[in-house]
C-alpha cells in the first residue's frame, strides 16, 4: 500500500530506522547475551524479556522498511488546491450540526486528530478527496451518513 508522506516525515522515518538498526539492535543482542550468561534459560525472566524486546524491535524495523519502500513523497508546492487532495487543508461544515472545522488530509502515518490531521484513508478523508469548494461530501459513519460542505481548500 502506498503511503503518502511529506519529505520531513520520510527523513524522520529514515533516521528512526537507522537508529534502530545501528544502535538498538546491537543493544538488544547484548542484553540477550548478558541474560543468557545468568544461567538456566527456562526460569530466566530477564532473558525472556530481552528476547521479547528484540522481537518487537525487529517487527518495528520490518514495518518501517516496508513503509519507506512504499512511500510516495508529496511536494506541497505542486498541490492543486482546486479540489481536496493529500496535504491540502480543507475547511468543512457539518450540515447537521452546522459546526465548522479545518483538517489537513495526510497519509496514515501522519494522521493526528488533535493536530487537525486526518488520514486520506479515513471515512471522512475518503469522502472529501476530490471534492471542490461548495460541494457536499457524504461520509458513511457507524451512526449513519454524515454530510459535510467544503468551504475552503488551502495548502
Amino acid at each position: 500500500m502506498t503511503e503518502y508522506v511529506t519529505k520531513e516525515t520520510f527523513e524522520k522515518m529514515k533516521v528512526e530506522l537507522h537508529q534502530m538498526k545501528s544502535i538498538d539492535r546491537p543493544a538488544a543482542s547484548k542484553a540477550i547475551a548478558e541474560a543468557r550468561e545468568k544461567g538456566d534459560l527456562k526460569e530466566n525472566a530477564e532473558y525472556d524479556s530481552a528476547k521479547e524486546a528484540q522481537g518487537m524491535l525487529e517487527a518495528r524495523i520490518k514495518q518501517l522498511e516496508g513503509i519507506i519502500a512504499n512511500a510516495k513523497i508529496v511536494d506541497t508546492s505542486t498541490i492543486d488546491t482546486s479540489r481536496v487532495a493529500i496535504l491540502t487543508k480543507v475547511s468543512i461544515t457539518n450540515m447537521a450540526t452546522k459546526k465548522s472545522v479545518t483538517y489537513q488530509i495526510v497519509g496514515e502515518k501522519e494522521a493526528d486528530l488533535k493536530a487537525g490531521k486526518i488520514s486520506a484513508s479515513s471515512p471522512i478523508g475518503k469522502g472529501l478527496i476530490g471534492k471542490h469548494v461548495g460541494e457536499i461530501a457524504e461520509v458513511v459513519a457507524p451512526n449513519g451518513v454524515m454530510k459535510f460542505k467544503v468551504n475552503e481548500i488551502t495548502i
